[in-house]
């Protein structure tokens, strides 16, 4: 059965003319999986990307080899970052994987270059290339070697769909989401790991144990528990290794003091919590614009109350972008649509 069209979330605005507009879907849901608010068709089935991150993370923590390997709070953080290869993160990485007797060409990912142009220009402007300890995804990439030399795994190969590395997070997830992942229709990441479809309420739900990770329900709740809360405090503590300069997912903990945690994906993907008032969201915006994701997320937030006076205009370029021309005029907004 084709599903209805998404409501209009974000406009775009040139002048007092709307220019351009961008639908998808949102969702939250409280501790307990219920659906407190939904724009959209919160049932469909979405690639969350790089917003499954912190479940990937799992294993690494709940096993023991996170503290076999004896990784900080950084290094945590790092295995659940889409970050932007800033030179603190390459050094932390390269770091990382040196200390266990790896290098950059142990990682299963490709060679990127850094995500922001400076950074790219910089590298080049040295003579260098780039190495896969810049890819946006090597943090996590290294937390899959760690896991795999802790559990005698095959190497190469992490990235495989049937590898231990890779089944342990998906079964985390399932009980995490209440969906069998292991069903789920899937192909490669960007980073050459599998890839998951998943309803997007699911994926909500999956966020919303992170509110209170040590009262899971899941199959060893304990130590999956204590895991997932070692995981929440990393990235509260550490926004900058989740992400980096300009990015939503490590400014918005920053100015909220931690009380907004979220992880963005791929193709107009974002997905949190908000562990005080118990809730955890995702939302998607069906054509990928990531001008849109911050928008709407910023939108949602608001609606849910979890936007405290004067956090907003501290986010004003995510949450409400400008549209500037090359003269340096501002010539229109990014904004909320009005059905908000």
């Amino acid at each position: 059965m084709e599903h209805s069209p998404n409501p209009v979330l974000v406009e775009v605005r040139r002048g007092s003319r709307v220019e351009s507009r961008h639908r998808g879907c949102a969702v939250a849901v409280n501790a307990g999986g219920d659906v407190v608010f939904a724009a959209g068709d919160p049932s469909q089935a979405v690639y969350p990307r790089s917003a499954l991150k912190w479940f990937q993370a799992i294993p690494l923590v709940e096993s023991g080899a996170a503290q076999e390997f004896e990784l900080s709070d950084e290094e945590i953080a790092l295995a659940c970052a889409s970050h932007n290869a800033e030179e603190f993160h390459t050094r932390a990485v390269n770091e990382w994987l040196r200390r266990l007797g790896f290098g950059a060409e142990d990682l299963e990912c490709g060679a990127e270059w850094p995500m922001r142009a400076r950074d790219a220009h910089a590298l080049a402007a040295r003579g260098e290339s780039p190495t896969r300890a810049h890819h946006n995804c090597s943090g996590k990439h290294a937390g899959m070697l760690t896991l795999s030399r802790f559990l005698g795994a095959k190497l190469p190969g992490y990235c495989d769909y049937a590898h231990p590395t890779q089944q342990l997070w998906m079964r985390a997830l399932s009980e995490l989401a209440g969906v069998d992942v292991f069903s789920l229709d899937w192909e490669r990441d960007g980073c050459g790991l599998p890839a998951v479809c998943m309803p997007l309420a699911r994926l909500a739900r999956a966020f919303a144990a992170y509110a209170s990770p040590l009262k899971i329900s899941a199959k060893n709740a304990g130590s999956r528990g204590e895991a997932m809360a070692r995981i929440q405090a990393a990235v509260r503590a550490h926004p900058e290794m989740l992400a980096g300069s300009g990015r939503s997912c490590t400014d918005v903990p920053r100015v909220c003091g931690g009380q907004i945690l979220l992880k963005a994906g791929a193709e107009g993907v974002c997905a949190g919590v908000i562990p005080h008032l118990q809730i955890g969201f995702a939302l998607k915006i069906d054509d990928g614009a990531d001008r849109a994701r911050g928008v709407a997320l910023g939108a949602l937030l608001k609606k849910l109350g979890a936007l405290e006076s004067g956090w907003a205009e501290q986010l004003e370029t995510h949450f409400c972008p400008a549209v500037v021309n090359s003269q340096g005029r501002v010539t229109g907004r990014v904004l909320p649509a009005e059905n908000w």
